[in-house]
Order: C-alpha cells, then sequence, then structure tokens
C-alpha cells in the first residue's frame, strides 16, 4: 500500500542528526560515483574503436551538453530547496505543487531544446576549437542523437530534487543507478555489437535517461499519494515568479561556475600543452573529490531546507557545524596521497613525462584547494536548502570575479602555472569566505 512517506526516507521517529545526516550523505555519495564510472565505460569502449576520431567528436559534443545541461541545473537545486522548506512546514499541498511546476518548466525547456537543436548544434560547433572534418561529424551524430533525451534530463533534474527535498535518498540512488547501468549496457549493444559508434553513445545515453525518467515516475506513484494535478495552484503567479526568481539567480550563479573553470582550461592551454595536461589531470582529481563531497552537501540541502522552513534554527546551526566537518574529512584521503606519493598517484593518469612533471609541480596546491573547497561546496548544499539563490549568485560573481580572474590574468601574463593555481585557491577562498559572512548575516 503506497503512504505518504516512503517507508526509507524521511525522519524516523528518535532518530538523531547524525543518522539523518549520515545515511542521505551515504546513499546521495553512492548515487555520484556511479556518473563517472559510467563516463569512464563510454570513454573506453569509444576508444577501442579502429578510428579515434569517434571518442575525440564525443568528448567535443560533451562539452556541448555540459553547457546546456548544466545551465538548467536550477531544476534539480531550486525544486530541493523549496521542497524540503515546504517539508518542515508541513505543507502537504505544497511540497506536490513544487514537483508539479518544476516538472513543467523542465519538459517546457526540453522541448525548446528539440526545436532549436539545429541551430544550437550549428552555433556550438562553430565556437568550439577547430578540428578535422571525421572529428566534428562524429560530434555532430553524438548531439544529433543524445539531443533528443533532453526533456527526460530536466524532467529528471525536477524529480532529483524533489527527493532530495523529502529526504529521499534511495530514490535518488535507484534513479541514478537505474540511468547509469542502462547506459552502460546500451552502450556495450549500440557501440560494440551494432557498431553505431558515435550515435550509439548519444542514443544510449538519451534512452537511458527516458529509463530514468520511467524509474522515477514509477517511484513517485508507488511510494507517495499524490495529490492531483490542478492547473490554477501549479500555474500560481506568485508560487511561479518566486520560482522562477530563485531559479534566474541560481542560473547566473551556476554560468558564473561555468565560466570560471572554463577559462582555468583555456588558460592552461595558452601555458602549453604539458601545462594543459598536468591541470586535466588534477582536474579529473579535484573532481572525484567533488563528487563524494557534493554527497554530504546534498544531504545538507535537504536537512536544511527542513529545518529552516519548520523555523529550528539551532538545528540548523548543529547541521552546518557537521556537514563541514565531514565535508573537510573526506578530503583527507587525497592530501595525504599527494603528501605521500604524488608522482605514484598522478602516474596513474598518464606515463607523459613533462606533462607528470608538471603535475608534481603543482599537486601540492590540490590539498588547499580541496579543503577549503570543501567548505564552500557545502555552504553551496546550505544555502539551497535555504533558497538563498541571491547569496549564491553575488558569492560566485566576487569569486570570479575578484578571487579568481585578477591573478589568473597575471598568471597568464608571467606565464606561471603556480600562479594560475594561486588564483583557483583565492577563487574558492572568497567563496567559502562570502558564503561564511552571509550565513552570518541570515542568522
Amino acid at each position: 500500500m503506497s503512504t505518504d512517506e516512503p517507508n526509507d526516507s524521511g525522519p524516523e521517529p528518535g532518530s538523531t542528526l547524525g543518522r539523518r545526516f549520515a545515511r542521505l550523505s551515504l546513499y546521495n555519495v553512492l548515487a555520484n560515483i556511479t556518473v563517472p564510472i559510467a563516463a569512464l565505460v563510454d570513454t573506453a569502449l569509444l576508444g577501442h574503436l579502429p578510428e579515434i576520431r569517434f571518442l575525440a567528436g564525443v568528448a567535443l559534443a560533451s562539452v556541448l551538453f555540459e553547457y546546456v545541461y548544466w545551465t538548467f541545473g536550477f531544476l534539480r537545486m531550486g525544486t530541493t530547496g523549496v521542497t524540503a522548506q515546504a517539508v518542515g512546514r508541513n505543507d502537504r499541498p505544497e511540497t506536490y505543487l513544487v514537483l508539479y511546476r518544476s516538472l513543467t518548466l523542465g519538459v517546457g525547456l526540453g522541448l525548446v531544446l528539440l526545436v532549436l537543436r539545429e541551430p544550437l548544434a550549428s552555433a556550438g560547433f562553430a565556437l568550439l576549437a577547430k578540428t578535422g572534418p571525421g572529428v566534428e561529424a562524429a560530434g555532430r551524430e553524438y548531439f544529433a542523437a543524445r539531443i533528443w533525451g533532453a526533456p527526460a534530463v530536466l524532467a529528471n533534474f525536477a524529480f532529483l530534487g524533489w527527493f532530495l527535498g523529502r529526504e529521499d535518498g534511495r530514490g535518488v540512488l535507484i534513479m541514478t543507478v537505474t540511468a547509469n547501468v542502462s547506459n552502460i549496457g546500451l552502450d556495450y549493444l549500440f557501440i560494440v555489437r551494432l557498431g553505431w559508434a558515435a550515435t550509439g553513445a548519444g542514443a544510449a545515453t538519451a534512452i537511458s535517461q527516458y529509463s530514468m525518467l520511467v524509474v522515477a515516475l514509477a517511484l513517485f506513484l508507488r511510494r507517495y499519494r499524490p495529490l492531483g494535478w490542478r492547473w490554477r495552484e501549479v500555474a500560481d503567479r506568485s508560487r511561479l515568479r518566486e520560482l522562477l526568481v530563485l531559479n534566474r539567480d541560481i542560473l547566473i550563479r551556476t554560468v558564473a561556475l561555468i565560466t570560471t573553470f572554463a577559462l582555468f582550461t583555456n588558460f592552461s592551454a595558452v601555458l602549453g600543452t604539458a601545462t594543459l595536461a598536468a591541470n586535466a589531470i588534477l582536474g579529473r582529481i579535484q573532481m572525484l573529490a567533488a563528487f563524494l563531497i557534493d554527497g554530504c552537501a546534498f544531504a545538507t540541502e535537504s536537512l536544511a531546507g527542513v529545518f529552516w522552513g519548520g523555523g529550528r534554527r539551532s538545528e540548523l546551526e548543529r547541521l552546518r557545524r557537521l556537514a563541514i566537518a565531514t565535508g573537510v574529512a573526506l578530503t583527507v584521503p587525497f592530501s595525504l596521497a599527494i603528501v605521500l606519493a604524488p608522482r605514484a598517484l598522478l602516474g596513474l593518469f598518464t606515463a607523459h613525462g613533462p606533462s607528470l612533471d608538471a603535475a608534481v609541480a603543482v599537486g601540492w596546491w590540490l590539498i588547499p584547494v580541496l579543503t577549503i573547497g570543501s567548505v564552500a561546496y557545502v555552504y553551496d548544499g546550505l544555502f539551497i536548502g535555504l533558497t538563498a539563490g541571491r547569496a549564491l549568485r553575488n558569492s560566485m560573481l566576487l569569486s570570479a570575479l575578484a578571487g579568481f580572474l585578477p591573478l589568473a590574468l597575471i598568471a597568464l601574463r608571467l606565464e606561471s602555472n603556480q600562479l594560475l593555481w594561486a588564483a583557483m585557491l583565492g577563487y574558492m577562498v572568497v567563496r567559502a569566505a562570502s558564503l561564511e559572512i552571509a550565513y552570518r548575516w541570515r542568522r
């Protein structure tokens, strides 16, 4: 029998903050680590085809999807905080209406992307680095197949945000594992067995997103008692305006984040191929650590929204301290590996001497970048739970324009990769400090 609360989510009777936080974090970490695994399998299958152009083309087209889909990440982040606050207020109708509004917005935007797929492809490939005709052709094949998953991708953002807002970590895990396992299986079928190459990789990703959406709908209908879809309430102007303002601020924040890391990569390329390769290796480690810390940050989003919506300020402060301590602790294994065996660790990613030497020379920067960055990631989760989009937007703009850009331009002028990493550290310091100050003011 369906119940309004799933048996495996939401606060259990007598459950402590530590237990709730640990359970949510574990589910989210497990969900997050399936993402890079699926990407590695995708890369390996394409990399073993007779022509390397398919791998290069897919990598090129993937940049476009990162920009497009990351831009609409507000559908996930905005939904989480608003849902969690409605849960904290025990406002059952609004809890469901938040999902319906986000789904309507997500599916609508996804259909717009489908209509505009040809102009998007033309503009995107025109802006990307010029490559051989074979590489671009493979990239376009991948884009043409994968873009058909856009409505499902954006609808899944809404469901992921809603499940997180309900503290339903298991639902998030089931959705994510479904998408990535089906993607791996379809990759093998389409690329290896049917020989569809780049088109197969794109089709596998698109279909896996629809399988994820089917599972999300099944979980929603089976484990909850959904409120009826009443258009008048879904289309409430004041509520839609609040959601759009929040999403606008998160959108600006996300674009600033993407641009900062894109500039870091572009400046690395200007400093030379060996530097670009070295920073790409370190960036992979940084991304892996971020996936783990984000599991903690997602748990923070869920609980912060519930506590804020319920007016439980003392529990919110306890959550903040616990989340920051956990986030910093998750960086310790990476820091120890860099200190104790930097060449062995970085050598797992490349055997190219100059690139390995360049990575080892600046690898120590990852220790403060990851440590302080973990605090910033946790605060991101906290402010998403508080639906404080303006604070997130202002912090990210300040971090990019004052923390990163000035020192990065000096690094470019002096051709110094050490200074470029110092700029990345400056970005993380300003990001963490500005959110800490904003939190103190908000209290």
